[in-house]
């Protein structure tokens, strides 16, 4: 399984979604090996440029992944995530090599829905704002000058990658579907995140998370790994 950060997020925000496979009852059939992709200019590669476009993420990423495409992968992406993983599982297709098991896109926008934004041209307050809006980060985080000072820059490359973000025609994943959202998510409706399904003809599924927000799979990470096991699974 090969999981794709949020703006701003690092490899690490999945430990806990590695934790609840490794528990769940589907990986007595199927274990489970969890890979998490980390960006350019962040971390330990945080010598290298960061990238501010989508499809060039989603390039780098495919190269990565060169040696596991003869192994059945499933592509987790959160938020910004969900958009790179999905431009990766485009190129997996087009370049004829191992179609993925399933894309599971959470919190995101399907690719035809993405708006134009602004977020990223806002001032270091602005963006604060914005990160506090989603309430996927420690508060305390917010606060400390030293922190903020290396994690603005890279969230707004993350937020100017997605709102600069076009979708480009044409025809729709082979790859099954399955959509995660919090019906409580400021910034993705619901019916923007349903509209992934004209994305796929290889099967789609939604689970809505009542009262989940942005960040919803703090509390659910169970339930995301059921999903994942469904998944591996073929079940529709």
């Amino acid at each position: 399984m090969v999981c794709f950060p949020h703006a701003g997020g690092g490899a690490g925000a999945f430990r806990p979604l590695a934790t609840a496979l490794a528990a769940s009852p589907a990986a007595q059939d199927h274990p489970y090996e969890v890979l998490a992709v980390r960006y350019p200019g962040r971390h330990d590669r945080l010598r290298e440029e960061r990238i501010e476009q989508v499809t060039e993420l989603a390039a780098g990423a495919y190269q990565a992944l060169a040696p596991l495409t003869g192994r059945p992968l499933t592509l987790l992406g959160h938020s910004m995530g969900a958009l790179v993983a999905y431009e990766v599982t485009r190129l997996l297709e087009q370049e004829g090599a191992t179609r993925p098991v399933r894309l599971i896109a959470s919190s995101a926008w399907a690719p035809s829905r993405v708006r134009n934004g602004t977020v990223h041209l806002r001032d270091d307050d602005g963006l604060v704002e914005e990160i506090r809006r989603t309430a996927g980060t420690d508060p305390r985080l917010l606060e400390d000058r030293a922190v903020l000072a290396t994690s603005l820059p890279v969230v707004r490359s993350d937020y100017k990658a997605v709102e600069t973000y076009r979708h480009r025609p044409g025809p729709p994943l082979r790859t099954p579907v399955t959509v995660l959202v919090g019906d409580a998510d400021p910034l993705v409706a619901v019916e923007d995140a349903g509209a992934w399904r004209r994305h796929t003809v290889g099967g789609f599924r939604m689970r809505i998370f009542p009262g989940g927000g942005h960040f919803y799979v703090a509390g659910h990470w169970p339930e995301v790994a059921e999903q994942v096991g469904v998944g591996q699974a073929g079940r529709e």
